[in-house]
């Protein structure tokens, strides 16, 4: 049996470092294990109960929870804006915590990572992602950790996944997730 490991990108931009880490990912998926890039969280409205009624909840928020749904884990990709996590990732935690104590993560796996030009790499939002999917009741594994720094300078010529540093950090992180997964799955 494969385990599915859905990718979440926080940051919405065709050149995203964080966009360019999942697709390494998706690269080194360890044997047994596929990873799924979501496309579509700029399409995802803003969570409103309003709106989230039978027959009412869009269709680009019924495709996030139905790749939701499907996935045995989920690893977060996630920038730092102004300190904290991006909407985009806010509201897909959002939208995916419901409908309440039945939400897509309930028991899931999950592992946050990401890069960002600050020093620490974006560990602030990494926390904050962290919390929100934990509350929002996914397995948040918490030592599964990967902030990179520097991503400006870093990346300007090189994708992470020609960086033979990253690209082991990364091959490691999805075999780990991956265990966690298959583990959950038996």
């Amino acid at each position: 049996m494969s385990v599915r490991i859905l990718a979440l990108v926080g940051s919405l931009r065709a050149g995203s470092h964080n966009r360019q880490l999942a697709e390494a990912a998706v690269r080194f998926a360890p044997e047994g294990a596929e990873v799924e890039f979501f496309e579509g969280l700029a399409e995802v409205p803003f969570y409103n109960e309003d709106i989230d009624v039978e027959g009412g909840v869009p269709a680009a928020a019924v495709k996030l929870r139905e790749a939701a749904q499907a996935a045995d884990a989920f690893l977060f990709f996630s920038p730092e804006y102004n300190g904290t996590m991006p909407a985009v990732l806010k509201n897909a935690i959002d939208w995916l915590s419901r409908p309440f104590g039945a939400g897509a993560f309930n028991g899931k796996p999950v592992a946050v990572i990401g890069t960002a030009f600050g020093q620490y790499g974006g560990v602030w939002a990494q926390d904050d992602t962290r919390k929100a999917v934990g509350i929002a009741g996914g397995k948040v594994i918490e030592d599964i950790k990967l902030s990179i720094p520097g991503s400006v300078t870093r990346f300007a010529e090189t994708h992470p996944a020609d960086d033979t540093e990253v690209a082991a950090q990364l091959t490691e992180v999805v075999a780990r997730l991956h265990g966690y997964a298959d583990g959950a799955a038996a």
